[in-house]
């Protein structure tokens, strides 16, 4: 009947699936409220950040809002880092993350890491070892290693802990997973996922440029863990993503949101035996840099009653290429984002106190000086600055979904299939947003939506597509040995290494 839905038997047993494993305040096992470092709601936090510029401009202010204190900021770049800086003119400032945490600790409950992909996972593990709770930008890691050592110390020192990978708070991946564990395209055994990223330069087979290091920068603790080299603005301010040694390309940048609601209602914290670059742009070898385009197979085995998986991801399109849409899907529902403002599922509204929040202190007056990256930053994107294009189309023995780039707007399609279809009732909790559900689990001890035990295993087998970019070849996963059974070189890139003074653990 077009007004009622009738659970099916595979509903329910997906229902029953996730029981304890999913509490209702958040993902992953509930934390004792006694931890190390809870505190109550009524307290305030006391919030550091390793990187204050990009990306962490928008990550403190997003904490900050809630009335949390910002006690410590350290970034190596002053010039990107100036808006905040300047925001908050009375607070420590560090170029080295590790001298800030020694003069620092006593001050600090938890900690915002926004820094280049590379740094993430020592700059966590430092802090965590500490007790301090971390938000770590996506993706978490830049190597398979780091993300299983992240997941492991956040349950060992018992930190609140989530990945900015924030569409996992919305509601549009929760109403995807119902969608599909209620069976309203059977059993899903093929996706596909897109991005237009980069929008950075890739693909160029050798090393860049030496330019001079501006004033406003401290190169060797910007390059940390990674081998010293002669700096280059073809490194800075953004374009660090496209290098092997220091991101993760498009897949770091855009992989953590557009997988998120596959993740979810896949069950895909199940690993997959198998991960292949299927075809690249340039084509052939590079020791440098990402390709400009590529198209990467993950396989999964099946997971509990869900069948075995195909999950292909394509960056560096304008939407997904004519030749994996299924034939019989007319051209004009070959979407994933919606329009702005047709958007539906694309999050509920956040949940803010009920007090209203102060705001962070205003900027000050005084003139910055131009942003010496500026000039750089501009040419990188100029030639690919395109409206945001991603999405997700899900194949199943009865049907298809699309959605958008953070799992919003899921969809039956073609449209004449949904014709009175009714959503099923909600059985996963819903969330706030990404900064408020952090706070949150800092306080309360509840888990956050993306937590390490959510977001390290995502991690794990997200950046094994890295590794797939450079390796030719099908490579063979084995978990538990945390190895490729098949090709020793791309075991070379599973775990990172590190410069002398740099080490992964602060404990030894």
């Amino acid at each position: 009947m077009a007004n009622s839905y009738t659970f099916s038997r595979r509903y329910f047993f997906y229902g029953s699936l996730l029981a304890g494993a999913i509490p209702a305040g958040g993902f992953g096992s509930v934390a004792s409220l006694t931890r190390l470092g809870y505190k109550s709601p009524n307290e305030k936090l006391n919030i550091a950040s390793i990187a204050a510029g990009g990306k962490a401009e928008s990550d403190i202010r997003g904490c900050a809002r809630y009335g949390d204190n910002i006690v410590a900021l350290c970034d190596p770049d002053a010039a990107r880092a100036a808006r905040t800086f300047q925001a908050y003119p009375n607070v420590p400032k560090y170029t080295d993350f590790r001298k800030m945490l020694d003069k620092e600790e006593k001050n600090i409950d938890a900690v915002i890491i926004a820094c280049p992909d590379f740094m993430h996972g020592i700059a966590a593990m430092w802090c965590i070892e500490r007790g301090k709770h971390v938000y770590v930008q996506k993706p978490l890691t830049r190597t398979v290693w780091e993300a299983r050592m992240l997941t492991e110390a956040a349950r060992k020192y018992k930190v609140a802990t989530q990945m900015g990978n924030q569409g996992y708070c919305q509601e549009g991946p929760r109403v995807c997973a119902e969608m599909i564990w209620s069976g309203a395209i059977g059993d899903v055994t093929e996706v596909h996922a897109w991005t237009n990223r980069p929008i950075w330069k890739q693909g160029v087979n050798a090393p860049p440029k030496e330019d001079p290091i501006p004033e406003t920068l401290d190169w060797d603790a910007w390059l940390g863990i990674a081998e010293k080299r002669p700096f280059s603005f073809e490194y800075l301010p953004f374009s660090w993503r496209g290098w092997y040694d220091f991101g993760c390309g498009a897949l770091g940048d855009m992989a953590c949101h557009v997988l998120g609601a596959p993740n979810m209602a896949l069950l895909l914290g199940f690993p997959p035996t198998s991960v292949e670059c299927i075809k690249k742009d340039p084509p052939g070898r590079n020791d440098y840099m990402f390709p400009m385009k590529s198209t990467i197979r993950f396989e999964f085995p099946a997971r509990g009653s869900m069948p075995p998986l195909k999950l292909y991801w394509h960056d560096g399109v304008q939407g997904l290429p004519a030749e994996y849409w299924p034939e019989d899907l007319p051209k004009d529902e070959r979407l994933g984002d919606l329009p702005r403002g047709a958007m539906m599922g694309r999050g509920a509204a956040p949940q803010v106190p009920a007090a209203k929040p102060p705001k962070p202190p205003a900027p000050s007056q005084t003139q910055v000086a131009p942003d010496p990256y500026a000039a750089a930053l501009n040419e990188r994107i100029r030639p690919y600055n395109t409206p945001a294009n991603s999405g997700v189309l899900y194949i199943g023995t009865k049907g298809y979904m699309t959605t958008g780039e953070y799992g919003g707007s899921p969809r039956i399609v073609p449209a004449a299939k949904a014709e009175g279809y009714q959503p099923p009732t909600p059985i996963l909790p819903r969330s706030q947003e990404t900064y408020a559900d952090w706070i949150q689990s800092c306080k309360s001890g509840i888990p956050a939506a993306s937590n390490f035990d959510v977001a390290g295993p995502f991690t794990e087998w997200i950046v094994m597509g890295c590794i797939a970019c450079r390796v030719e070849g099908k490579l063979e996963w084995n978990s538990e040995k945390m190895q490729f059974t098949n090709n020793r070189e791309a075991n070379r890139y599973v775990k990172p290494t590190f410069r002398k003074g740099w080490p992964f653990s602060s404990r030894g």
